[in-house]
């Protein structure tokens, strides 16, 4: 396969506190230095891009050296958390911006779905924004008009394709946005997290026609989402952004597991009564959680102990023979893996239930991230249900007496089965 894509590195600076470039002390400076033939002083300073932090100065790297290719019917994923500086990425390789330093080698046409309502005149009907986005894309009137239907079709707008876009919801200018990038004939599509915006039905649709540029036209995407399984699902190779550096580049489960490992750290406990996204009349709820191995500042092992703490409030008193907990625990792409309920358990108490601890002597979790659900009743009604209420990290450990390590793509949950070779 040809590369088709090439970036060397790639470094964006920007100027906290101020629109534009710099101050015009600062442009007279550069000015000064480049007649001189020399280096832009101010290319030697600024800060990593880590938003948490405070400002160290007046300048910040978004990104800085970032170096990849892309071959040709390649699907590239792009993850990294909020800031590390992903849109910025693309928005260089679309040209929207330009770079501080290094350089961008393409070959062939780029569509890009960067926002919602990207390249969109508001004023325009649906119809006359797509003939001039294939415009801009360089095709003529002709060839437009002969994929006009498919491009419609597949937006699912037709009733409202004569209507002004300024007048569309969100979700509909994105499916109008990414049918017109899609069907334009691109060699290189770039798709930003616009998708998140539209339906499941249409975040479906618009994964299997990037799946079809892709595999079956031979077309190069470039994805950023932070929805893991879909980056698991259609991406060839991933790209890990963190503060603006370059992570890691290569295998799309070793990247997803890098950037969600990452973004754990061992807590005394993760408070959950402020939690809003629940269910249940409130009786009792989930007020906090803690997660660990063997002992609190660690984190569970494979074939090491996994500990649960839950604790409630609990607002008349309930014991535990009136209180079932619940929880699931799904993997990092949202499939389930285990299920377990206190009902199992023959031990009660008479008194208010206030906590419960749950434990594994044996951690039967392979090494990566994990999502809990819980789902609570007392006297036979639902009092607290909370979708992914919490998330926990699973390191690598010895399950298995030989030492060997399962890939997580192989598995995630372990088990000891017995061989026996007969002759």
């Amino acid at each position: 396969m040809s590369i088709i894509l090439k970036a060397e590195n790639i470094s964006k600076q920007y100027r906290l506190g101020s629109v534009g470039t710099g101050s015009l002390q600062h442009d007279f400076n550069r000015w000064w230095h480049y007649l001189r033939g020399k280096e832009d002083p101010y290319l030697k300073i600024g800060s990593i891009n880590n938003r948490t932090d405070k400002a160290q100065g007046d300048y910040v790297w978004a990104l800085k050296d970032i170096n990849f290719e892309v071959n040709s019917g390649e699907v590239l994923g792009i993850i990294g958390k909020n800031g590390a500086g992903k849109s910025t990425l693309l928005k260089i390789l679309s040209r929207v911006t330009s770079p501080t330093t290094g350089s961008i080698k393409t070959k062939g046409r780029i569509a890009s779905l960067l926002e919602v309502g990207t390249g969109f005149h508001g004023e325009l009907s649906g119809r006359e924004n797509i003939y001039m986005n294939g415009a801009v894309l360089g095709m003529t009137r002709k060839e437009i008009t002969l994929k006009l239907d498919a491009i419609i079709d597949f937006s699912g707008c037709e009733l409202y394709i004569d209507t002004p876009v300024k007048r569309y919801s969100s979700g509909m200018t994105v499916r109008l946005g990414f049918a017109v990038a899609a069907h334009l004939e691109p060699e290189i599509l770039v798709v930003d997290e616009v998708l998140a915006v539209g339906d499941a039905e249409f975040q479906k649709k618009a994964i299997g026609k990037m799946q079809d540029l892709s595999q079956g036209e031979g077309r190069t995407v470039l994805f950023v989402s932070h929805n893991m399984a879909a980056v698991k699902n259609l991406c060839t190779r991933a790209l890990l952004i963190d503060n603006g550096l370059s992570n890691l580049e290569g295998d799309v489960e070793q990247v997803i597991e890098k950037y969600l490992e990452n973004n754990y750290k061992i807590e005394d406990s993760i408070s959950l009564s402020n939690h809003e996204d629940r269910k249940g009349n409130g009786d009792v709820i989930l007020s906090s959680v803690s997660v660990y191995g063997e002992n609190r500042n660690k984190f569970p092992k494979s074939g090491n102990p996994i500990n649960f703490e839950f604790c409630f409030e609990n607002k008349y008193n309930y014991s535990s023979k009136d209180i079932i907990v619940e929880f699931r625990i799904d993997d990092n792409i949202g499939q389930r893996i285990l299920w377990n309920s206190s009902e199992m358990s023959t031990e009660n108490i008479e008194e208010p239930l206030r906590s419960i601890k749950v434990s594994m002597n044996k951690c039967i979790l392979n090494k990566g991230s994990y999502q809990v659900t819980t789902h609570i009743k007392a006297k036979g009604n639902v009092t607290d249900w909370i979708q992914n209420a919490f998330s926990f990290y699973v390191e690598a450990g010895m399950f298995y007496t030989t030492g060997i390590e399962v890939p997580t793509s192989q598995s995630k949950i372990l088990a000891n089965f017995e061989y026996q070779f007969n002759d």
